[in-house]
């Protein structure tokens, strides 16, 4: 149980740029929700000397001055886009308590006890209203805290979440920032080039309508079922025998170079939803990940961009392929839709969007139970990957978290895949699943392996 000591706005320290900021294609068709994440910080002495929610609160106001887009509000454009109005009305934060013990969160599994440790939102209020990061500190009962954060993922993907955060912490340890923002976003606004004059040169598929049940008119039916989260966990063993699996037969893949540890996992992990979910053997599945282009375009982009740069490709198999086939299929499926993603293709990709009148179909949320926009379930899954993003090591003056991951798992199939916090080389993966098909899934994932 979490009461609420306090509720605060937290405002930039001095004056900031105002007015409107223009917001890309790829910020466009993200979720309109806030990404939820915590950071555990154990009992530590110095605590009694330092007042950590003050520390928070000053060093944020700071930051806010450098990350001044968190601190405005979204609002809605004529055509139905979303464009930021850079107001500086501040972000939300809030004090909170609880007589539970970091011990009681044991695996750190993003359940509802967890999710109450991170800021809710009322997405039915108009969207002007709603802050863009929402902070919440809980003090526990051993004395340790929680650091709850939610950050728009209209303004900020995983990256930019972990630069601010890196950069927050550095402020708050008396820290001068070292790498400041980009926040030109209008490098990815190609109205006025060439590429834009001319159609997409790609269907780009990823946009279209995702694999349906066999027999199933909608996905309806799936949306009500009961779901569960599980925390997965991959040794550094067992992710070299996957690993091992899949290059045993390269011929099968589309690239010279060995598959990657995200590459196996996911794939290994769709084999086995569509084995667990009894799929019809010419039942279309695909698995929706996401691919950081921004070093994939002609000039890459400026270190330090603040904005959506990734795109979510979705290859798609039949259930029967990839169970009938070796592990490097489905690996093979996944090299190909991350290559795909070139400078010439993202270009295209934008040139697609901004013809399109109604982005909302291509949105979706973070939300449990929401039935809004795209959903991503059964016969799919979605598998983002933070194996290499800087998210680990935040030590705000008082040391480094104890552990950092998802504060919620949103939807059926959908997972993320990260380094363990004992830095061995193992992988912890939150999952959720419909409760009918968990515990085969369990099984057939740690089957041979």
């Amino acid at each position: 149980m979490v009461s609420l000591k306090a509720s605060n706005i937290v405002k930039p320290a001095g004056p900031t740029p105002t007015g409107l900021m223009y917001l890309s294609e790829f910020d466009q068709v993200i979720a309109m929700t806030h990404a939820p994440t915590v950071y555990f910080y154990g009992p530590n002495s110095d605590y009694l000397l330092l007042n950590p929610i003050e520390i928070l609160k000053n060093s944020l106001s700071k930051a806010l001055t450098i990350f001044y887009p968190l601190a405005g509000r979204l609002q809605w454009t004529e055509r139905g886009r979303l464009e930021l109005n850079c107001s500086s009305m501040g972000a939300l934060f809030l004090e909170t308590e609880s007589e539970a013990t970091i011990n009681d969160f044991g695996d750190f599994i993003p359940t509802v006890e967890t999710r109450a440790l991170i800021p809710s939102v009322d997405y039915d209020k108009p969207i002007n209203e709603i802050p863009l990061l929402l902070v919440q500190v809980t003090k526990f009962s051993c004395g340790g805290i929680s650091l709850g954060l939610g950050i728009s993922h209209v303004i900020a993907d995983g990256r930019c979440a972990s630069h601010f955060v890196s950069e927050w912490a550095r402020i708050a340890r008396g820290e001068k920032p070292e790498n400041l923002p980009f926040l030109d976003r209008t490098i990815l606004n190609l109205e006025e080039e060439e590429e834009d004059l001319t159609p997409p040169r790609f269907d780009h598929s990823e946009f279209g309508t995702r694999p349906i049940l066999t027999g199933r008119l909608n996905h309806l039916e799936e949306q009500k079922k009961e779901t569960v989260v599980v925390m997965l966990k991959l040794s550094k063993k067992q992710i070299e025998m996957l690993k091992d699996e899949a290059n045993e037969f390269p011929s099968v893949g589309n690239s010279s170079k060995p598959f990657t540890r995200y590459e196996v996992v996911t794939a290994h992990m769709w084999r086995c939803a569509s084995k667990a979910r009894l799929h019809d053997s010419e039942q279309l599945t695909s698995v929706r990940i996401g691919v950081d282009f921004s070093n994939r375009m002609v000039p890459p982009m400026p270190n330090g961009y603040f904005g959506n740069a990734v795109t979510t490709m979705t290859p798609i198999a039949t259930s029967g392929e990839l169970l009938s086939k070796p592990l490097g299929y489905g690996c093979s499926k996944i090299r190909e839709a991350i290559e795909k993603v070139t400078d010439v293709y993202v270009r295209s990709l934008l040139a697609y969007l901004k013809r399109e009148e109604d982005l909302s179909k291509f949105r979706h949320s973070h939300v449990v139970g929401s039935t809004q926009g795209a959903f991503l379930g059964n016969p799919n899954l979605a598998i983002t990957s933070w194996i290499r993003l800087p998210l680990f090591g935040v030590d705000f003056g008082w040391g480094k978290e104890i552990y950092m991951g998802p504060g919620a798992i949103g939807y059926d199939g959908k997972s993320f895949i990260f380094p363990s916090r004992d830095e061995d080389g193992s992988f912890d993966v939150p999952f959720r699943l419909q409760v009918e098909h968990m515990d085969a899934f369990k099984k057939f994932f740690y089957e041979h392996i």
